[in-house]
């Protein structure tokens, strides 16, 4: 017999539940175990009036973010839209069936004013990486950094002439105050500056076209993947390297995680990086050594030549010394090195009459070698790089690319919603937050191996 849909009278009254109606399997279900915000409310108080109408709750428009960057809903009116339908997004965000859902422009409004003065975003991240550490998902026994490009919201056929109008965006006010600042790693001036995103930087992809783009910068632990600092700097090389250091220093300071060992690309082998490591921070580097002294043209390298430490100097193939200085009277009074390298050269005399010369320096009177300040450090690296330690950690680097294929395939973080220097801060701090959580929803009760389960 057919059906019919077809009461004589509808109930008055309704029995719902919203939790009864999410699956206990849903991802948000699990994220919600693990995501604590208990003491937003109270490291956002400062920045809040004693008086006036009651706000919207930061707490809903952070679950709202959080809904978007874990589920690739790039767009805060479709978030809106789709927590308006969703129940299961209702439930994780403390809403009932009636209660309205804020308006998309109140993320601008709190964006561009409190959250960035309370930095509220990197609050909830460490919040999330705290949860993770004491879950046992975090060892420190090693950290992994690289650098992914991430396009920006400008157009890459429009570039500022020296004439042109700025305008008055945040990405620009952003910018010119940048100016005003000392940059601690310059760099060289770019081919092309956005009017829509000067920080923005000019940049291209291997057998690409250029565009316009921001480099987000991971430090992830290699126990479980986890990301533990997450930094945005313009899509350059000088800058992303730089990153290291900051990362490196705040998680220190943070969350008091000092990693013995960090494992990275050739980008983060330049002497100047591997001092830092070596000599300041007493980090194992777990990363190829930029190696620029090889020659290609069949003569002698510097790794032909023999380095005696203990009276500085260097002996080539021939037996003759090369020296920094061969009078007394040329070395510096205070014993400082100006610049990063020191030159080394031999006698005239002994090049002019050698029978190797045509291997050696054909082109020149005498030969010179060049070495780093931290040649050391670099030799340390050389040394790690024999061991079987380092074959493994070379396995290890490949967590962080695995982490930007998501971000980018899953998340859809392809190309950036907000503009300026801060608001690619703003969207890595949240996508890497969101990564963090969905592994942790994964792992803890079921848990990779090596990972206690968690009740």
């Amino acid at each position: 017999m057919m059906g019919h849909n077809e009461k004589p009278q509808k109930p008055l009254f309704y029995s719902f539940n919203l939790d009864d109606l999410v699956p206990q399997d849903h991802l948000l279900r699990k994220i919600d175990h693990f995501l604590d915000l208990s003491d937003l409310r109270q490291h956002l108080a400062p920045y809040y009036s004693h008086t006036g109408r009651p706000s919207i709750d930061p707490e809903l428009m952070i679950r709202m973010l959080i809904i978007g960057y874990c589920l690739g809903i790039r767009s805060e009116r479709r978030l809106c839209e789709e927590v308006k339908l969703n129940l299961a997004y209702r439930w994780f965000c403390r809403l009932s069936i009636e209660d309205p859902v804020p308006d998309h422009s109140t993320f601008s409004k709190n964006r561009h004013g409190r959250f960035r003065e309370a930095e509220t975003l990197r609050f909830v991240f460490e919040r999330v990486l705290q949860s993770c550490i004491d879950a046992g998902l975090v060892g420190g026994e090693g950290f992994a950094v690289d650098a992914s490009v991430v396009k920006a919201d400008a157009s890459r056929q429009r570039y500022h002439n020296d004439d042109d109008d700025w305008g008055s965006g945040p990405g620009v006010r952003d910018y010119l105050d940048g100016l005003q600042e000392d940059d601690p790693a310059p760099v060289t001036p770019a081919k092309r500056v956005s009017p829509t995103d000067p920080q923005a930087r000019w940049t291209a992809a291997q057998g690409g076209p250029a565009f316009y783009a921001y480099s987000t910068n991971y430090l992830v632990d290699t126990d479980a993947g986890i990301i533990v600092d997450v930094e945005a700097t313009p899509a350059h090389r000088t800058l992303e390297v730089q990153s290291t250091k900051t990362m490196i220093e705040r998680v220190e300071e943070r969350v008091a995680l000092k990693t013995p060992k960090l494992i990275g690309d050739t980008a983060y082998g330049t002497a100047e990086i591997l001092g830092w490591m070596v000599e300041e921070k007493g980090i194992e580097p777990h990363v190829p050594v930029w190696e620029k002294a090889e020659r290609q043209d069949g003569t002698f390298s510097r790794s032909d030549f023999r380095y005696d430490a203990e009276v500085d100097e260097y002996t080539c193939p021939a037996g003759k010394q090369l020296k920094q200085y061969w009078t007394t009277g040329r070395q510096p009074r205070d014993g400082k090195v100006k610049g990063d390298t020191l030159r080394y050269h031999a006698l005239k005399r002994d090049c002019q009459g050698c029978a190797l010369k045509e291997q050696c320096c054909p082109n020149t009177l005498r030969r010179k070698v060049t070495r780093s300040v931290h040649e050391a450090a670099r030799d340390v690296a050389r040394a790690v790089a024999q061991t079987p330690a380092y074959r493994q950690t070379r396995r290890q680097r490949k967590q962080v690319e695995m982490l930007f294929a998501h971000m980018k395939r899953v998340l859809k973080m392809d190309r950036l919603r907000l503009r300026g220097l801060k608001g690619a801060q703003d969207e890595f701090l949240l996508t890497a937050t969101a990564q963090n959580l969905r592994r942790m929803a994964r792992y803890l009760g079921t848990g990779p191996p090596g990972i206690p389960e968690m009740a």
